[in-house]
């Protein structure tokens, strides 16, 4: 570790395509790994929030991974992986690869529980195997993205419902509700995935959303609508405000698996319930739908608590955050963040905060 006050110059957390883009830009610009910039990760395994899917998800138009910089040095692509295999299995691997050809030395599973400001410089608290301990850092890449703060809107009856509640982030595979009244929440591309792979499993199947969809007339999303949507995701980060949905800016594609689904009748929404019951749910029309689970695919906000403590949240809901770092403390940077969510955004922006970073810390010399 480097001598003086400081045990290592940044911390990068979260090991996702965000994450390892900075890194692989971090090396790349001079900085050691492990001892100039450290990098953990709280996931017990390579993959970022990948290692978590579903087992029946696969790498496809709908869920597409970008190629992390450099990755061609290796021989890997995600345009030429195999498709039959488990995209949680293909992503895991491919990251393995990559941490070990650049020697990332991605510690985990770890986890960053606070960061709070010691004197002008930042303490932070990780909790992993070898047990708690604090570390004194010039910056922090919070690259930590959405998998670990899952969203469930609150309706009322909710917690008296005798069946299951499970949220996207807990799915794993269709049999587990073969048999059952399932209602699937969402207007996504998730939502869409459960409802194909359950169609002939469960026993009955609801599809609800909370605001209509957007069915795009192209198989594949639009450069106008994908320009949208990290159009709005950059406004609301810049204003502070919550971070709109992606999908809510985008629409979904009209692939044909999906318009096939579409024309047998699978694929059609209903008007969001008013209230949960403890067998079903009831609709605004006073419909009743029997349910055994309602599936949540209703998203993601970004995982920022370990954050609280340097009191970057507005009082609209976000954290502003402009150039990649936060208005309010430029020592933190945001990967993976607002217009950087998606892959290749995140790639973009490892390489602007690496930039960022290095000249930062060569002012501090």
């Amino acid at each position: 570790m480097n001598s003086g006050r400081y045990d290592t110059e940044v911390i990068v957390i979260g090991a996702g395509q965000a994450g390892l883009s900075c890194a692989f830009y971090l090396r790349r610009l001079g900085l050691e790994p492990g001892a100039e910039f450290l990098m953990v990760d709280r996931g017990p395994g390579t993959g970022g929030a990948w290692q978590f899917r579903w087992d029946a998800l696969r790498l496809g138009s709908a869920h597409k991974v970008n190629d992390l910089p450099g990755m061609g040095e290796l021989g890997l692509s995600f345009d030429t992986a195999d498709r039959q295999l488990p995209a949680k299995d293909v992503v895991a691997d491919y990251y393995r690869r990559y941490e070990q050809h650049y020697d990332l030395r991605v510690e985990r599973p770890t986890s960053v529980t606070r960061v709070e400001n010691d004197a002008a410089d930042l303490a932070v608290d990780l909790s992993g195997p070898s047990g708690d301990r604090r570390l004194i850092t010039k910056m922090i890449v919070n690259a930590t993205g959405t998998w670990g703060s899952p969203f469930v809107p609150w309706y009322p009856g909710m917690d008296k419902f005798g069946g299951r509640h499970v949220h996207t982030a807990d799915y794993r595979s269709a049999e587990e509700f073969a048999g059952q009244n399932v209602i699937v929440v969402g207007g996504g591309t998730s939502a869409i995935g459960f409802l194909m792979e359950m169609e002939e499993v469960a026993a009955n199947l609801t599809w609800v959303s909370r605001t209509p969809i957007e069915w795009l007339h192209d198989q594949n999303l639009t450069l106008e609508a994908a320009v949208t949507a990290v159009s709005a995701q950059d406004e609301a980060a810049r204003a502070g405000n919550a971070l709109p949905s992606i999908v809510s800016g985008t629409g979904i594609p009209r692939t044909r698996r999906i318009q096939a689904a579409i024309d047998r009748g699978l694929l059609t929404p209903h008007p969001m319930f008013t209230r949960i019951e403890p067998d079903g749910v009831r609709f605004p029309d006073g419909s009743f739908a029997p349910a055994d689970a309602i599936i949540w695919a209703t998203g993601f906000r970004p995982e920022l608590r370990h954050l609280a403590p340097l009191k970057l949240r507005e009082k609209a809901g976000g954290i502003t955050v402009g150039a990649n770092a936060s208005w309010k403390d430029p020592r933190i940077f945001f990967a993976g963040y607002g217009p950087t969510a998606s892959t290749i955004g995140a790639n973009r922006a490892g390489r602007a905060i690496a930039r960022q970073v290095v000249a930062s810390l060569s002012r501090m010399s």
